[in-house]
């Protein structure tokens, strides 16, 4: 298969709106999801928002979600945050799967996204693309429909200027604040199921974060 050819500004595009969320803090909750408690801040948990291409390595981009604990029921939760329920990759990433999915097949859409710097596997690019997600709104730009939640993201980005800080409401405003479609996404979690996710996870991050070669393991 040909390597496809995105633009250069498309790129920067993609690239900007994704490294713009890198260390952003979501730390928002009103009340408890499960009884409607008021809540204190219990920890915070850095979460893997996307993969980028730098230079000849990887870099992972972390956000960090504040978790509250329930001063009613006792049970934990996330604060609101940009991913869709049942993902562990921040939404724009995952409305690019679904776009891009959505006119062409798997394996070329993981291509699509390499090129521009994100790396998915087409495995978890399929599974993606049928998650019970809202329509997802785009634009056309140079032909390639891009998520909305991209572009408000790079045009938030560039408006603060480099050195600037997206706040996390800018960011959850920007994604569209997927979270808030399913209550799924803050189903309270007991505290000792919520330390066994975090070690599952953090082992995950472990794994992703070791560069391979482009048909390692395929």
């Amino acid at each position: 298969m040909r390597k496809p050819r995105i633009p250069p500004m498309l790129v920067d595009i993609v690239q900007t709106a994704l490294f713009a969320c890198d260390s952003v803090v979501f730390d928002s909750r009103t009340a408890c999801p499960s009884c409607g408690g008021s809540l204190s801040g219990y920890d915070k948990k850095k979460k893997q928002f996307a993969i980028l291409a730098e230079g000849e390595g990887r870099r992972p981009i972390h956000v960090f979600v504040r978790r509250f604990s329930c001063q009613v029921c006792k049970k934990v939760c996330f604060a609101d945050e940009p991913f869709y329920p049942g993902t562990r990759i921040g939404s724009p990433v995952v409305d690019l799967c679904v776009t891009l999915s959505g006119t062409m097949p798997f394996t070329r859409t993981a291509a699509y996204l390499e090129e521009m710097g994100i790396y998915v596997d087409r495995m978890t690019v399929r599974n993606f693309s049928h998650l019970d997600v809202p329509e997802i709104p785009t634009a056309d730009v140079f032909g390639i429909h891009l998520p909305m939640s991209i572009i408000s993201l790079s045009t938030l980005a560039a408006r603060l200027g480099e050195g600037g800080c997206i706040e996390g409401a800018e960011a959850l405003a920007a994604c569209g604040f997927p979270s808030a479609h399913r209550a799924a996404l803050h189903l309270p979690v007991p505290k000792e199921q919520g330390d066994k996710r975090d070690k599952e996870d953090n082992k995950e991050e472990r794994q992703v974060q070791e560069p391979h070669h482009h048909g390692e393991g395929e």
